[in-house]
C-alpha cells in the first residue's frame, strides 16, 4: 500500500524507487501494471463518499492567482489595508458571503462548495501553476521554469495513462490554452515524462469562428470517400516507414494523425466543437469572449463524454501590462490596480461565464455527473500596497500561497458547504488545511480512480498518480 505523507509535511515530492521497493517489496513490484492500484487502496477508495460520482471533470484554472479576500473569503472586519475596497454580499446560503461584484455566483451559492483553506509554499506562477496542474511541487520551487520532458504529467495525461476510456478521440482537452506566464508557456500542461502520446488536445481562442477546432468545418470538397482515400495513402506511406518505428517523434506524429482522422471521420465528435449550434441567447449568456465561450465548449464536451476538460480562464496570467484595453488579455496577477482590474475587467466576465457553466450543467442534468473545480495557483496577500516594480498606479496584492480559496460543484459535492477556515486577516488556515495534491486526489476519486493508483514511466519506474487524499469533508455538508 502506498505511503501518504502528512498534509503538513513540507516535502511532498515524488516517492523514490527505493522507498517504493522498501514498502511494496519486489514481489508486488513485479506485478505492477500501467495504471492499476493495489487491492488495499481500492477498498479504501470506495469508502470515500465522492468515489466514482463523476463521468467528467471540468477544471477551471484561474491563471495568475485569484484574491481569496476579494472573491470567496471576504474579511469585512479586517483593517482597510487588508479587507480592500469591496464589500461582501449575502448569498443563497445563509451566513456565506462573497464579493459584491459576483451577484450571479452569489445567487448560485447553494449549488457549489467553497474551500477556504488551500495552502502550499510555492510563490511564483510557473512552478505554482505546475503544482496546480500536476498536484506536485516542481523541483525548482518558486521559479518560472520552461516545460521539460522530465516534468510530471498533467492530470489529463495521467488519466489517459491509468484509465483510457475511449469515449472520445481525446481523453483530455485544454481550452483557451496554453497557459502563458505571462507570454511563455508554463510547465505542467503536457504529457511530461509520459511522452507526447499522452498529451491533451490544446485549443486556443474558441470564441472566433463557427467551429472551435480549425479544419473541422464541413467541407463539400472533401467527402468521406476522399477522406478515406487520404487515410489509405497515409497508411501506405506508414508501411514504408516502419523501419523508423524506433523514432519517438514519428510515433508521436502517427498518434496525432490517428486522432485527427478519428475526429474528421466521426460526425458526433466534430459536432461537439460546433459552438454555432448553440442558440445565440445561450452564447450571450456565457459571454462572447475567450473565457465565456471556453466554458460553453466545456459543457458541450461533457455532453460528448470527454472525461477531462481543463478551461484556462486566462490564457496569460498578466497580459494587461501589454494590452490594458483588451479584457481578454487580463489575468489574475493583480500586483497593482487590483480593484480596478477586478471590478471592470475580471469579475464581470468571471461572474457571467462561470455562473453560466454551473447553471447550464444543472439545467441539463449534467452537474450530478460532472465535478467542476475552479482554482488558481495561489491567492493574494492580505495587504493592499503599491508595488513599484509593476505597471499600474494604484495598489494591489502580492502573491500569497499560505491560504487561498477554491470552488467545487457537482458529482456529490455538498451544495452550499464551506470547507475550512482562514484566520481573521485571510492570511493563514485556521482549520482543515488542504493542498493542491488533495484537490487532485478528489478529482481522480470522483472519476472512480483510487488516488493510490500508480503508473510506470518508460523505464518501468512506478509513481503514484497523487500524493494527496480526497477532501471527504466536501461530501458531508
Amino acid at each position: 500500500m502506498l505511503r501518504f505523507l502528512s498534509k503538513n509535511e513540507p516535502n511532498r515530492g515524488r516517492m523514490s524507487r527505493r522507498e517504493w521497493l522498501r514498502i511494496s517489496g519486489l514481489a508486488s513490484l513485479a506485478g505492477l501494471g500501467a495504471g492499476r492500484s493495489t487491492g488495499a487502496g481500492e477498498q479504501g477508495a470506495s469508502r470515500n463518499p465522492g468515489f466514482g460520482k463523476a463521468r467528467s471533470v471540468i477544471l477551471v484554472y484561474a491563471s495568475g492567482g485569484q484574491s481569496q479576500i476579494d472573491l470567496w473569503d471576504p474579511k469585512p472586519q479586517a483593517p482597510a489595508e487588508v479587507r480592500g475596497e469591496f464589500a461582501p454580499i449575502a448569498t443563497a446560503v445563509p451566513g456565506t458571503f462573497v464579493c459584491e461584484h459576483m451577484p450571479r455566483l452569489a445567487a448560485l451559492a447553494d449549488r457549489y462548495a467553497i474551500v477556504r483553506s488551500l495552502s502550499h509554499n510555492d510563490l511564483d506562477h510557473g512552478s505554482a501553476g505546475y503544482l496546480a496542474l500536476t498536484g506536485r511541487y516542481h523541483p525548482q520551487k518558486s521559479s518560472n521554469p520552461p516545460p521539460r520532458p522530465t516534468d510530471e504529467p498533467t492530470y489529463g495525461a495521467l488519466l489517459k495513462r491509468v484509465r483510457p476510456v475511449n469515449r472520445f478521440p481525446y481523453e483530455a482537452i485544454h481550452i483557451n490554452g496554453p497557459a502563458l506566464v505571462p507570454a511563455l508557456v508554463g510547465p505542467g500542461q503536457d504529457g511530461g515524462l509520459l511522452g507526447r502520446e499522452y498529451e491533451p488536445l490544446v485549443l486556443g481562442d474558441v470564441s472566433q469562428g463557427r467551429v472551435a477546432v480549425a479544419g473541422l468545418d464541413p467541407q463539400a470538397e472533401l467527402p468521406a470517400v476522399r477522406l478515406e482515400a487520404r487515410q489509405s495513402l497515409k497508411q501506405a506511406v506508414d508501411g514504408f516507414c516502419r523501419q523508423f518505428e524506433s523514432n519517438r517523434q514519428m510515433r508521436d506524429m502517427n498518434q496525432h494523425y490517428a486522432q485527427a482522422f478519428e475526429l474528421l471521420s466521426s460526425p458526433r465528435s466534430r459536432a461537439a466543437f460546433d459552438l454555432a449550434a448553440e442558440p445565440p441567447a445561450l452564447r450571450d449568456r456565457y459571454g462572447r469572449n475567450r473565457s465565456g465561450q471556453a466554458c460553453l465548449l466545456a459543457r458541450r464536451l461533457v455532453e460528448a463524454d470527454v472525461p477531462w476538460i481543463t478551461v484556462i480562464w486566462n490564457h496569460s496570467n498578466r497580459g494587461q501590462d501589454t494590452a490594458p484595453d483588451d479584457t481578454d488579455q487580463y489575468g489574475w496577477d493583480t500586483h497593482n490596480d487590483i480593484f480596478e482590474a477586478l471590478k471592470l475587467r475580471l469579475l464581470p466576465r468571471f461572474d457571467q461565464g462561470f455562473s453560466a457553466l454551473l447553471e447550464d450543467l444543472g439545467q441539463r442534468g449534467l452537474l450530478d455527473q460532472t465535478l467542476v473545480v475552479c482554482m488558481g495557483e495561489f491567492g493574494r496577500a492580505p495587504l493592499v500596497a503599491l508595488e513599484k516594480r509593476f505597471a499600474g498606479s494604484t495598489p494591489g496584492r502580492k502573491h500569497w500561497a499560505n491560504v487561498y480559496s477554491a470552488v467545487l460543484a457537482g458529482a456529490g459535492v455538498t451544495r452550499g458547504a464551506v470547507y475550512g477556515e482562514s484566520d481573521r486577516l485571510g492570511g493563514y488556515p485556521l482549520s482543515d488545511r488542504v493542498g493542491p495534491w488533495d484537490v487532485a486526489a478528489t478529482m481522480f476519486s470522483a472519476l472512480g480512480i483510487d488516488p493510490a493508483t500508480h503508473y510506470t514511466d518508460s523505464l518501468g519506474r512506478p509513481f503514484p498518480i497523487t500524493i494527496g487524499r480526497p477532501i471527504e469533508g466536501l461530501y458531508r455538508g
